[in-house]
Order: structure tokens, then sequence, then C-alpha cells
């Protein structure tokens, strides 16, 4: 079933990631016409590669590849330059798009959630809890964010909306401890997911990130093996700061998994190469709105055409719903 939905949320990608007209490829040829590809061509490539967020290294090897062929002339004009360009994208990030896979013999499997403040992380848990609800597993949220009261409200209304468990205590009350409970009460009452919330906290602030590695610590000593998961989610409009926090968080409590949020609010989808090209780790989810729709699994080709194509004009768009 997911796979149906597919075509569908990429193409809501394609739409919202970057303004009309505002892809890396938009306007090239226009710019350059039928031309054959030559320096200026490859400058202003870099140009829009960098203002994208791809950041130098991954510029410079995309860019790399790009030159040695068209030096073999195996690149004619514009529009092939771009299907190679679409093509490396793909390629780069083929290897790190690997959907999140729920161990159903772990009961419950149990997925920490961690990142910054405004990352996105609650509506993630919310829209994680209603797809693992639709494939028919029982879903238990345990609200580790104990600094916030709305945290615990917002969380609240996820999971009744839902049909999630909430495992919840009084605002102030120890992480660790809650994630404890929280563990223990899913196994006890044979949960197949539990989702646990943590505070947002900068990456910079080393005893919020100690607490984190207590909180690991904690549920490992209800379930050695959980964490099953530890899922980071990444505010896509941060840019090369994304880069700097998944790096620390990585460091600090073995991040296994990523989800890219508010992909809708930025024309800089870039930085998704440049995690990748880091760190290599697994980009689970990206997320391109608030609604339970607007979150899905990474797909490598259909972003790599989305970043390189950015969106249709109206008319465009239009003619091709009529054709």
């Amino acid at each position: 079933m997911a796979s149906e939905s597919k075509p569908g949320f990429f193409q809501r990608l394609k739409d919202r990631l970057t303004r009309p007209g505002g892809g890396l490829g938009a306007g090239l040829a226009r710019l350059f016409g039928a031309r054959r590809i030559d320096a200026a061509v490859l400058e202003e490539l870099e140009t829009r590669l960098l203002a994208a967020d791809v950041g130098v290294p991954v510029t410079e090897e995309l860019l790399e590849g790009l030159r040695a062929r068209v030096a073999r002339q195996q690149l004619d004009d514009v529009d092939a330059l771009l299907a190679a360009l679409r093509s490396d994208i793909a390629a780069m990030l083929t290897p790190v798009a690997k959907p999140l896979v729920v161990d159903r013999g772990a009961k419950p499997y149990t997925i920490l959630v961690v990142g910054v403040n405004g990352s996105g992380k609650t509506t993630t848990i919310g829209k994680l809890a209603h797809r693992l609800g639709q494939q028919g597993l029982r879903v238990v949220l345990a609200a580790g964010d104990t600094f916030r009261a709305a945290a615990v409200e917002q969380i609240g209304v996820w999971a009744e909306r839902t049909g999630a468990e909430l495992i919840a205590q009084q605002t102030g009350a120890d992480p660790a401890a809650v994630a404890f409970d929280a563990l223990s009460a899913a196994r006890s009452r044979g949960a197949d997911v539990l989702i646990a919330d943590t505070a947002g906290r900068l990456q910079a602030q080393s005893h919020l990130m100690e607490e984190l590695r207590k909180v690991r610590r904690v549920m490992g000593k209800v379930d050695p093996t959980a964490p099953h998961e530890v899922l980071l989610v990444l505010d896509a409009n941060q840019g090369q700061n994304a880069l700097a926090q998944a790096v620390q968080f990585h460091e600090a409590v073995g991040v296994t998994g990523l989800v890219l949020t508010k992909l809708d609010g930025t024309a800089k989808g870039g930085i998704v190469l440049a995690i990748a090209k880091r760190l290599g780790l697994p980009i689970r989810f990206i997320g391109i709105g608030e609604g339970a729709e607007d979150f899905g699994e990474f797909d490598a080709t259909a972003f790599a055409a989305a970043l390189v194509d950015g969106r249709q004009s109206e008319a465009a768009t239009t003619a091709g719903n009529e054709t």
C-alpha cells in the first residue's frame, strides 16, 4: 500500500521543495540555449549547488564527474547534463535510502526520537504512530519531554488521533524514569512498538546530551537490545547546521536513522546530500507538511528528480494533468 501512495507523495515533494522554476536545473536551458556545455554552464551549476546547501565537498565531487563526461564528449547539451546530475545524485543517495523495518519479534520494538528544539519531533512521532497504526501495529507513545507541559499535551493529542496509548508523568519528572516506566509498561501490555519522545536540546548542551545517554542506558536495563532505533529528526531549513547536529547527536547517542522535516519550507534540499555523504546514516523518512499524508519513506530517485527539476510551472502542471 505504501508504494501506491508514493507517486502522489513525491509529486507533492517536487511541488513544495522549491519555488516555481526554482530547481537546480531550472532555467539553465533557457539561459544557455542549445550550445555545447562549457565552463560558464558548469560554473553556473556550481553556484546553484552551493546555494542549495549541497556543500563544497559534494559539489566538487558531482562536478568532477560531470566535467569528466563532458571532456569525453558524453554530454552534448544542458538537458543531458541535468539528466547526468539527476542520475549521480540518485546514485549518491541510494545507499542511505533505507526504510524503517520494525522487527515484530521485538516486543516492543523501541524507537527513541531525538533532535533540537523546533525540529518537528512531536509531529514526526505523531505521523509515525499513524503510519505504524495503519500497518496494524499496537503503538505506545512515551512523553519523555518532561520540561514542557505543552509537549505532553501535544503528544497526547497525537495519541488520541492515532489510537496509540500514551504514557506520561508530571512536568519535571526524570526523563530516564519516564523511559524506564514506558518501556516496562509497553512490554507488559504486549505493545508492538514504543516511540519515546525526548526534550529538544541543542547539540552543544553537553549536560543535556549526557541526559540522552542516560535515557538510552536505562532503556537497556529493561531490554538489553533497546532502543532498537535512535531516530534523529532534522529541520532541513537549518542547512549546514543540520549537518553539525547530525554529527554531534550521532557521536553522543549512536543515531541509527534520520528524518528530514520541513522540506516544504526550504529551497535548499541539498543538505540531504551533504548529510548522506558525511555520515552515511540511513534516511528513513522525509516530511513536506503538517498532514499525516505529508510524511513518507525516502526515495533516492524521486528526491533527485525533485531537487534537480524543481516545481513545474502551473501551465506545465495543468497540461500534464490533462493529457
